[in-house]
């Protein structure tokens, strides 16, 4: 017999009597329902992003990315790593960080500074702090990604555009959306990562009109920088 998934049938008893009248049988039956999952809930957090120009990625990487002691004294942990698609020695480094007050004074010290210089990065890094407000905790399965930036007028405004997209229409798109972000020193420039699943689903949709016209009603009121990469780890 097929069962139900979320109903618990519990067995049927049967009393018999051997008398001249029989008492009505009784069935007993208890359904239990499972609770419906709940899903957990998103609990924002800060991070540094690092965009720097390295001559060697794998002399980066074994010398200045995967040294995390000195940057976990600083409240600074390890998010992603990504290298720009069309120059892999172009880095991107996302880092959560507990305080930026403590982040910047890490990356203002000589030694960490000394640090990069002999790990190879050429030129100054660029940071931006600021925070994730939502977030997509599902395992990675594409490494292109592409992340965008923009200023807004309203960022209640344009969450709500954002919404009334719908993640379905950009999974048809090829972008699977992994986390928005807001910038600490401006709330309403905001980061969008996407997981690229199609990369020319994802272009085409990039510059579209259509997408043109759905950030220009939302109230996007700067032209977007956009960044497309292939993810690390």
């Amino acid at each position: 017999m097929k069962k139900t998934p979320l109903v618990l049938i519990v067995a049927l008893l049967f009393a018999c009597n051997n008398g001249p009248a029989k008492e009505d049988q009784k069935t007993d039956t208890a359904a239990a329902v499972a609770p419906a999952e709940v899903k957990p809930v998103f609990t924002p957090f800060k991070v540094v992003i690092v965009q720097q120009k390295v001559k060697n990625f794998g002399k980066a990487e074994t010398e200045y990315f995967n040294r995390d002691s000195l940057r976990n004294t600083y409240g600074i942990t390890h998010y992603v790593i990504g290298r720009d698609a069309k120059d892999s020695n172009t880095v991107f480094v996302v880092d959560k960080i507990q305080d930026e007050e403590k982040a910047k004074a890490f990356y203002a010290l000589p030694g960490a500074k000394e640090t990069m210089k002999k790990a190879g990065v050429m030129n100054p890094p660029g940071f931006t702090f600021a925070e994730f407000v939502t977030g997509n905790d599902n395992p990675v399965q594409y490494l292109d990604g592409m992340a965008i930036t923009h200023h807004v007028k309203d960022f209640g405004t344009w969450m709500k555009a954002f919404d009334a997209e719908g993640d379905s229409v950009r999974r048809a798109n090829g972008l699977i959306t992994r986390g928005i972000a807001r910038n600490l020193n401006d709330s309403n420039t905001v980061s969008i990562l996407f997981e690229v699943s199609d990369m020319a689903k994802a272009k085409a949709r990039s510059s579209s009109p259509e997408l043109k016209k759905i950030m220009t009603d939302a109230g996007v009121d700067s032209p977007p920088t956009v960044r497309w990469y292939k993810l690390i780890k």
